[in-house]
């Protein structure tokens, strides 16, 4: 069982992190958490993949008044997302045409799905950013959905700001991730513990696109 879980674990890391790649070359919109991303990169000589792992870490510090305690699968997310991104940047090229586009972007909105599903169904530990979000609803008492829209409106105002990619994309990985979650993880229940556990149960149902990030 442990082998089944580290194996979904780092595959799905993996996934995730091409998937933000795919997502990039279709230039039509990322996440919100990713929009941020773009935009704190564009404007330092570090790459995106970087920028991810920075922002993991510092997350993770405001873990620390939370009283948040991370697993395994909190430290990995931080750093196998951060080399899969990059790595997918480096091996692919831009894509044009905008039949080529949607079908990128349609395609990456998948495989995150599919990532999501296997690295919390792992059941090794949040990611950061999810994991900001459960302690600040156990810690204020507010409801999941006004703190994870405060989150993720903060971080694409931020993002666009610095200039990160807003587009139909970020419209389609935020009203489809979900859903895809969602009639994936039956094909995953018997399988993995994460989703039978209350606290990745609930991640997953607000899942964004879960990111990994």
């Amino acid at each position: 069982m442990l082998l089944r879980r580290l194996i979904a674990l780092y595959v799905g890391l993996v996934l995730y992190g091409l998937s933000m790649a795919v997502m990039i070359r279709a230039g039509l919109g990322l996440d919100p958490w990713d929009v941020f991303h773009q935009g704190v990169a564009g404007r330092v000589a570090i790459s995106f993949g970087a920028v991810v792992a920075i922002t993991g870490v510092a997350v993770l510090l405001a873990w620390i008044p939370l009283r948040q305690r991370p697993g395994l699968g909190t430290v990995s997310n931080v750093v196998v997302i951060a080399v899969a991104v990059d790595a997918g940047l480096w091996l692919l090229p831009q894509v044009h045409g905008l039949p080529w586009q949607v079908g990128a972007m349609g395609l990456a909105v998948v495989v995150n799905a599919v990532a999501t599903v296997l690295y919390i169904g792992a059941g090794m530990g949040p990611g950061p950013r999810d994991g900001l979000m459960t302690g600040l609803v156990r810690r204020t008492g507010q409801p999941v959905w006004l703190i994870r829209t405060g989150i993720e409106a903060s971080v694409l105002a931020t993002g666009w700001l610095l200039g990160g990619s807003v587009g139909i994309g970020t419209l389609v990985y935020a009203f489809g991730i979900g859903p895809l979650i969602q009639l994936m993880i039956p094909f995953v229940d018997d399988y993995l513990p994460g989703f039978r556990e209350p606290e990745a149960s609930r991640e997953a149902e607000i899942a964004p696109a879960v990111s990994a990030a």
